[in-house]
This record gives C-alpha cells, structure tokens and sequence, in this order.
C-alpha cells in the first residue's frame, strides 16, 4: 500500500502549477480515499517517507497531514502512525479467526508468537473451559498485526485433548482447528474497557494513554463443548466489534 501510494503521489504532484503542493497532497490522498484505493484503517507512510519520496519539504507534508486531520480524513497518534479514519470492524457474531477477518478486508495479516506453552488451568480459564482447576491447557499468546502495525494482545486458552503438537499451530488458530475438523459453531462474548498496561504500552509502542477494549470470548464446537477461551486487549481508537443478530 505504501509504495502504490508514494508512486502516485509521486506521478500526480505537480510543482509548476499554482496550487500549493500541500493542498495537491490532500486532494490526491482524499481521492485515493474515494475511489477505494484506500481504505478506512490503513497506515500511510511517515513524514520522512514522504519527504525522502516525494523530494518536498517536510513542512508541506505536514501542512497537508494537518489540513486532512482537520478534515477528519486521517487520525495521527503520536509514536503509532497515521491512518485513514475509521476502525477495523471484527465482527464478534461471524466466527472467523483474526487473520480471515483481516484477509478479507484485503490487508495484510501477522502474528508474533509470545508463548506456546502448557499450564495450568486458573479457576477463571477452568470455569469457561468446562474442566477442573489446574488441569493443564495449551496458553496461546500472541501479538496481532495489520499491515505491520500492532493493534492487539490476545491469549487463548485451549483444553490439551484438542492439540497434539503444539508448534502444528502457526499463523491462526482457526485454521488449526479446521484443519483437525474441529468446528468453531458458536461463541459468548464480554466487552470491558480499561487503562493499558505496561506490556501492552511497549509493544503498541504508546506515548500517551489510549484507552483498551478488553474482548473475553468462549467458544463452543459443534457439539457445545468449549473449544477455546480467549482474551484480547485490543486499541479502542483500532477496532469496532460488531454482533449481528
């Protein structure tokens, strides 16, 4: 995306004409916007990028990025990036893993593995899980990308019966499961909000206080047994989570 973007900057600025290059700028991205090139939550290129790019002053990029924000066509957050207005929607009723959801939005999904491991069950992960105390259960974490910028923290809690090797899980879990013919059928979900953590500040690379969704969700096989419970910290100013009856 951001290479497509820079080279139609780079075809469509103009410096010979009398329209200031700032506003050729907003205009380029805002049609950009209009005609589906981009989209709402995508990431555009630094104002570095843009300087070294376009070979233009860093003080035009940013009377642009400011006139667009007044706009309320771009979002910029200091030390994580400026994208498109808008959130990415997860829809919490469409049992779809993270990386689907985000492939069909025509982004660019990643996972960073923080821990594959077993543990034991807390009464909290027993509880949704249908099984004992301490009994042992896979612990999933996991740092969620879209086009290369964090947006979440999620660990899932699998009960050990469902996976035999634990490294066969690699980008999504749903995958995972398919591939096992274990069907995600249903899910129960529960939103919270609060102030985030110093994990998830450092990875999220944070220098002010963003508030956190945190995403609790049990799911259930075909055969209404919970297959996984998860929780999510998720960026509020990222995503919208949708339940469609």
């Amino acid at each position: 995306m951001s290479n497509n973007l820079i080279s139609c900057l780079q075809r469509h600025l103009d410096k010979n004409t009398k329209l200031p290059l700032y506003q050729q700028f907003v205009d380029i991205i805002k049609k950009q916007i209009t005609i589906g090139i981009l989209k709402k939550g995508d990431f555009l290129p630094s104002e570095r990028e843009f300087t070294e790019q376009l070979d233009i002053s860093r003080i035009t990029i940013r009377k642009a990025l400011a006139q667009l924000e007044k706009e309320s066509v771009i979002v910029r957050t200091r030390g994580y990036g400026t994208y498109v207005k808008g959130s990415f929607e997860y829809s919490l009723k469409t049992l779809k893993g993270f990386s689907q959801q985000i492939h069909i939005r025509g982004q660019k999904p990643n996972t960073i593995w923080v821990n594959k491991q077993l543990i034991k069950a807390s009464p909290e992960v027993a509880k949704y899980l249908n099984i004992r105390s301490n009994e042992d259960v896979f612990m999933l974490k996991r740092i969620r990308y879209i086009d290369d910028y964090p947006v979440s923290i999620e660990e899932s809690f699998v009960p050990k019966t469902f996976i035999d090797n634990i490294d066969d899980i690699q980008l999504s879990l749903y995958s995972f499961f398919h591939s096992r013919n274990i069907i995600p059928m249903h899910a129960k979900n529960w939103v919270c909000a609060s102030m985030p953590d110093d994990e998830f500040k450092q990875v999220m690379s944070l220098k002010e206080l963003v508030p956190v969704l945190v995403i609790k969700q049990q799911v259930f096989d075909v055969n209404n047994n919970p297959i996984e419970y998860s929780i999510n910290h998720c960026r509020s100013d990222m995503y919208v989570f949708t339940s469609e009856e």
